[in-house]
Parts: structure tokens; sequence; C-alpha cells
């Protein structure tokens, strides 16, 4: 009885590193955590579109931040007295895009130099601005801003400041060039003619 009770023992023992192989395996292939971060760069109707043709953005959602008012309205954030931007929350698998990479794609999308103004749309809710959740955001930010500023030879004025609240925009805001490209104007006029060229700069996927 004794020698099968010890022949088992030293199994279970012989079993042991396997297991230990086997949950090391499991942690190493275990998918990244994503990450999220909020920028805002003119209509987020058009940085919703850039970012949805990068790869390793996972999902882009159009939304409201920087400003003092509640859960905002649409209406509310355009009448310019609420303090938000339209900004889209971008989330991504930081194994397939860094960061640093999606800054700069970012700075590519918009113009960086125009305080409170993308083209013909103005006003404190179309500023460039990138709010951050961490110090890592911070730095790649503030180091993309620097980058940037080489770029476009010019002084950039994109605000960089801590995430306080990000609100989700209406429903009928979501996916808004992909479901629209062909019934709204804006669409055609400004979205559809940004997206080639950053397309034909390899900025972006079709």
């Amino acid at each position: 009885m004794i020698p099968r009770i010890l022949l088992a023992l030293a199994a279970i023992f012989a079993a042991l590193p396997n297991l230990n192989s086997a949950e090391a395996v499991r942690t190493a292939t275990k998918p990244a955590a994503a990450q999220k971060i909020v920028v805002g760069g003119g209509c987020f109707w058009c940085i919703e579109a850039v970012f949805q043709r990068v790869n390793g953005v996972k999902k882009v959602v159009s939304g409201y931040s920087g400003g003092h008012v509640p859960n905002p309205s649409y209406e509310q954030v355009c009448t310019k007295q609420t303090g938000h931007a339209e900004v889209a929350q971008v989330e991504f698998d930081s194994s397939v895009l860094n960061l640093d990479t999606l800054l700069d794609v970012f700075f590519a999308a918009h113009d960086p130099t125009t305080p409170n103004q993308q083209g013909a749309d103005k006003g404190p809710q179309y500023r460039s601005v990138i709010f951050y959740a961490n110090d890592e955001q911070k730095k790649a930010a503030e180091a993309a801003k620097e980058r940037a500023k080489k770029e476009w030879g010019a002084t950039i004025v994109t605000e960089i400041s801590p995430l306080k609240e990000f609100y989700a925009a209406e429903d009928y805001h979501q996916n808004y060039f992909n479901l629209n490209k062909n019934r709204n104007p804006y669409c055609s006029v400004v979205i559809a003619p940004k997206l080639h060229k950053l397309i034909e700069k390899g900025v972006i996927k079709e």
C-alpha cells in the first residue's frame, strides 16, 4: 500500500513542471490590454473616420470632453458655452499600434496650428486637443507635439490636458461618415478628400 502512495506522489510532483510551463504559455500568449486615449481635432465625424482606418484601432467613439457641463447635448456644445471639445475616444491594441504612431496620425489628420478652428468650422469645440489618462500618455503627447512642430514648421496650438470626463455623443453621431458618406455633403466635400489624402500618404488604410 505504501509503495503505491509514494508512486502516486512522485507522479504528481513530476507533473508540476509541465503545469507551470502550461501556465507560462497561457500568460505569454494573453493579449495585451486595450488602451484608450481621447483626442480632438475639429469635427468628430472627421477624426472618427480617420481612426477607423488605422490598423490596431479596435473602436472609436465620438463624444465631448474638456468642459464644465455634465453629459452635454450636441446642441449645447454648439453654443460654444460648455467648454467642451468635440473629441474621439480611440481604443487601440498597443501590441499592433503604439501610442507614438497613433499620435502622429492624429497630427497628420488635422491642422494643429489654427486655434479653435478647422477649416470653416470655428469655435472652441473644434480646438486641437489631447486628453491624457496617465503620465505615459502625457509624455507621449508632448513628444508628438514636438515632432508635429517640425513637420508643420509652425507653432502647434494643441492643448494637452488631463482627462476628467468623457461623454459619448448621441447615437446618430457614431460611425457617421460610414453611414452618411453618400447623404451628407459635408462628408463628400470635407471628410472624403481628407481620407483620400491620408490614404495616398500611407497614413491610413482604405
